[in-house]
């Protein structure tokens, strides 16, 4: 039964999903790789048939070799992190002599990046890269269908059947804290990011683990939007308090905002409050004072995406599970930091 008038054209997960086999397993019957059993074979191609799937004229040109083209699927956004890790992957694709296409998402959900997958098999890249920040991501990556070789950055513990790679966050969050607690301020207050936001749950934590972990006082969690706005407007409340001494905030640009509200209030950086960020935005150095920072290596996470995605295309893998060890965060210790003074 071929499509109906007025029905979207059937892309190549449906095809799969008609013949109960793999992405992988279409596209090379559809590339007549002599590896396919010969049943298997006529599954996928009655399914093709049923469907009256079309494999666009790129897919065929291709067959018999593999596309140079990574397909990186990304959350519509400019926000600092997740823009540097998709540069960072397409600086580690371009060494490794291949192109990219991208595919940006408003909304990261399952049904979101099915089609996003699927428009991407479509066009035959190699493989697949997900930047999946939030924890709907993390979520949908479940649901996402087998046979495609792809690699998720930042999906925490949600990626599951998927190669993961990520920063340590909590890591990171620890350091910021143990730094600014071997600077003699008796507790740190924490201004988070969004609570959907993987990157922000594991700051928290780190924060946590690093109060707890020192027998310190945990001051209640201020949650911002990343934004500067959110570190001013939760700064001013943060300078009336003559007992708020040390801040570590959840990116650097909710910093630049607590530099400024604590500046308006006359609470002086770093002599009053000490103040730490994440990310090392380039920016950051040149802020007055500079910003004490946890830097993380984006150009590291790409390179280990784009080395893991060749490894599962050269030993024809599709699946694995396992997390590799996280990209090490670092210490940037700049003047917005300093000894309290007794």
């Amino acid at each position: 039964m071929g499509q109906q008038a007025g029905t979207r054209a059937a892309v190549m997960s449906d095809v799969a999903r008609l013949a109960g086999v793999s992405h992988q397993t279409v596209s090379r019957v559809l590339n007549n790789h002599p590896s396919v059993r010969q049943e298997t074979r006529e599954r996928v191609l009655r399914a093709v048939h049923q469907l009256n799937y079309r494999p666009n004229a790129l897919a065929r040109g291709l067959a018999g070799r593999r596309s140079r083209v990574i397909g990186v699927v990304s959350f519509d956004t400019i926000l600092y992190g997740p823009a540097a890790t998709l540069l960072g992957v397409e600086r580690a694709a371009r060494a490794a002599g291949y192109g990219i296409n991208i595919v940006t998402l408003e909304q990261l959900d399952r049904t979101g990046m099915t089609a996003a997958i699927d428009a991407l098999t479509e066009q035959s890249v190699a493989g697949v890269v997900i930047i999946a920040p939030l924890m709907t991501a993390a979520v949908a990556v479940h649901g996402l269908p087998t046979g495609v070789p792809a690699v998720v950055v930042e999906a925490g513990g949600g990626a599951g059947v998927l190669p993961s790679i990520s920063v340590d966050q909590v890591t990171g969050a620890r350091m910021a804290v143990e730094h600014l607690l071997g600077l003699r301020h008796e507790t740190v207050w924490h201004i988070g990011g969004p609570r959907d936001w993987l990157e922000a749950r594991d700051r928290l934590e780190g924060w946590r683990q690093a109060l707890d972990a020192a027998g310190r006082p945990v001051p209640p969690v201020l949650v911002g939007d990343w934004s500067p706005r959110s570190g001013y407007e939760i700064g001013l409340s943060l300078a009336d308090r003559p007992d708020v001494t040390a801040v570590f905030c959840a990116n650097d640009h909710q910093a630049l905002g607590l530099l400024s509200a604590l500046h308006q209030r006359g609470r002086r950086v770093p002599d009053d409050v000490s103040v730490v960020g994440f990310d090392d935005i380039p920016e950051a150095e040149y802020l007055s004072p500079p910003l004490t920072t946890i830097r993380q290596d984006f150009d590291e996470v790409g390179r280990r995406c784009v080395a893991t995605l060749l490894e599962l295309l050269d030993t024809d893998a599709t699946v694995s599970g396992v997390t590799r060890p996280a990209v090490p965060p670092m210490l940037v210790a700049r003047a917005s930091s300093a000894v309290l003074p007794r």
